[in-house]
């Protein structure tokens, strides 16, 4: 919000401002009293009338998915879906789930309306590619998991 770039590209700029700063109130309350919060919140009302807007409505946020449309300089209007985005480390993080997404080993199509079915999920699974392959070449790192694995092992995989 100090970054006029920032939100440069951001076609539903207010959307993500609003749920920014109500992912900034829910941190403030999982750590009450963090040193840095103050100083933080004090930088953004001073430099931020968009921030404080934001501040006063005392949306509350704890979800991490969803979705953003941005527009690339080349590619133009994107709409990227997400589970979890890191924007600093520029780490995009995936869980997908086996019927959705298509697991190869045990996903399932359905029977009925069989035509319809199978055009929607190949299209996730087209989605999920290009998704992954822009923000790769965007420099992103690119993460995926699969519902279905154990935890233990989500640390270590790239999304492919």
């Amino acid at each position: 919000m100090l970054a006029p770039a920032a939100s440069a590209g951001q076609l539903d700029w207010r959307r993500i401002a609003r749920e920014t700063v109500g992912h900034l109130r829910a941190g403030h309350a999982r750590h009450p009293g963090g040193p840095q919060m103050a100083p933080l919140v004090a930088e953004l009302r001073s430099h931020s009338s968009e921030f404080e807007a934001c501040r006063i409505d005392h949306t509350v946020l704890e979800r991490s998915t969803g979705s953003k449309r941005v527009h690339h300089p080349e590619a133009g209007e994107l709409r990227l879906h997400y589970d979890i985005l890191f924007l600093g480390p520029r780490v995009a993080v995936f869980l997908d789930g086996c019927f959705w997404h298509g697991w190869p080993e045990h996903a399932t199509r359905p029977r009925a309306n069989a035509e319809w079915w199978r055009t929607k999920l190949d299209r996730n699974i087209s989605r999920d590619r290009e998704t992954t392959a822009h923000l790769t070449a965007e420099g992103w790192t690119v993460l995926g998991f699969w519902e279905h694995q154990p935890p233990r092992r989500w640390p270590t995989q790239s999304r492919t």
